[in-house]
């Protein structure tokens, strides 16, 4: 009986982080508080309707799990079977985050990376794990273009996956791709077609901390 109005409260003391003005403020608060009692409510702001929140949230679950596996990096593996598992249809969940997590995850871990790519790599492949839903795949691409950030090892397979969402009819799709395109190499703009060098539709992109509005064609441009 005591637990569910303490889970409850932490919960919404790490809402009220969520909102805090400046990422260093977040997660120095974020810090403060036991891993093993953070996780459960980033995972339920993953959820959120509120799109800067759930951002947020999995930047958050990224510098948690960073935390985690620097003092026993299998209580890090753990969060990343649960964020796969929330993938799986047997989950009765839809993964709202999970791959956008996974991605900030990777590019913060290369012990992790190296374990976890080609999973990450499969949400966006037909012939892998690919995810049917039109949201996840959003999400999937932004995990994709997050843990590229940082990669090192371009990989051509990976290329021919992100090139078909340049065509999607989804400009957040268009847009998320050629920012992974790009992160992945800058030498990738060779690639970008023309439609999309000149595709004035803005979308939100996430900075870090912040949601703002630009034009997918200023995207190859950053």
């Amino acid at each position: 009986m005591i637990k569910k109005p303490h889970g409850r409260k932490i919960k919404k003391q790490v809402g009220k982080i969520l909102l805090s003005k400046t990422r260093e403020d977040a997660f120095d608060l974020l810090k403060q508080i036991p891993g093993k009692m953070l996780a459960g409510p980033l995972f339920s702001y993953f959820y959120s309707l509120n799109d800067l929140i759930r951002f947020r949230s999995t930047i958050a679950m990224g510098d948690l799990v960073q935390r985690l596996a620097k003092k026993k990096i299998e209580n890090a593996r753990i969060i990343l079977r649960r964020l796969m598992w929330n993938l799986n249809d047997e989950s009765g969940g839809i993964g709202w985050g999970s791959v956008e997590a996974m991605g900030e995850i990777l590019k913060l871990n290369k012990t992790l990376a190296k374990e976890y790519e080609s999973i990450l790599f499969s949400y966006i492949n037909p012939q892998g794990n690919f995810l049917e839903h039109e949201m996840l795949q959003r999400g999937s691409l932004w995990g994709v273009g997050t843990y590229l950030e940082t990669s090192t090892c371009p990989n051509n397979d990976v290329i021919k996956t992100l090139l078909p969402f340049l065509n999607s009819n989804d400009p957040v799709k268009r847009g998320y791709s050629v920012r992974a395109l790009l992160n992945m190499d800058d030498k990738n703009i060779n690639l970008v077609p023309e439609h999309i060098l000149s595709d004035k539709n803005d979308i939100p992109l996430f900075d870090g901390w912040d949601l703002f509005q630009i034009k997918i064609s200023a995207i190859a441009l950053i």
